[in-house]
């Protein structure tokens, strides 16, 4: 079992958001579903609450009603290792939502993600500071990020 479960409060799209993200992820499942019976307080047969796993990683899901929305000011960080699935991952994932810069955006369901190639993290450490100031400044002009140009801002020699 995982120590650790991000815990998503949904009005009424739980099980809708829940299949979304399932059906983007490779290695991922829906793992329980409970729904509301008689005594409610949600309509009789609709989601209650879920459990799913995308990449092997454990979330659970609440039907919760309209009280909470989700902010930016958490996020899902996602580790891609080629373009194609920072491409994959960014057009899904922001279809019906928002894309915003440096590589965030926010799902149809009001839920920020973060999709980072592995390399970013590399190039941003380099030992020379004006190579990642130069990678920090191309990232900064981005939405999407582009390895490619992040690769280039790297390489570019003044």
């Amino acid at each position: 079992m995982q120590k650790i479960v991000p815990f998503l409060w949904f009005d009424g799209k739980a099980e809708e958001a829940m299949n979304f993200y399932v059906s983007i992820f490779k290695n991922s499942k829906v793992v329980t579903v409970t729904r509301y019976g008689e005594a409610g307080p949600g309509p009789k047969g609709t989601v209650m609450s879920a459990t799913f796993q995308l990449e092997g990683q454990d979330f659970y899901a609440l039907n919760g009603g309209p009280q909470f929305k989700f902010t930016p000011a958490i996020s899902l960080f996602v580790n891609c290792d080629t373009q194609k699935e920072v491409d994959e991952l960014w057009d899904k994932l922001s279809a019906g939502g928002r894309k915003d810069q440096c590589g965030w955006l926010q799902d149809k369901y009001g839920v920020s993600w973060q999709i980072v190639p592995t390399v970013l993290g590399k190039l941003l450490g380099d030992k020379d500071p004006a190579k990642a100031n130069r990678v920090m400044q191309a990232m900064l002009k981005m939405t999407k990020i582009d390895i490619k140009g992040l690769q280039q801002a790297y390489d570019q020699s003044r």
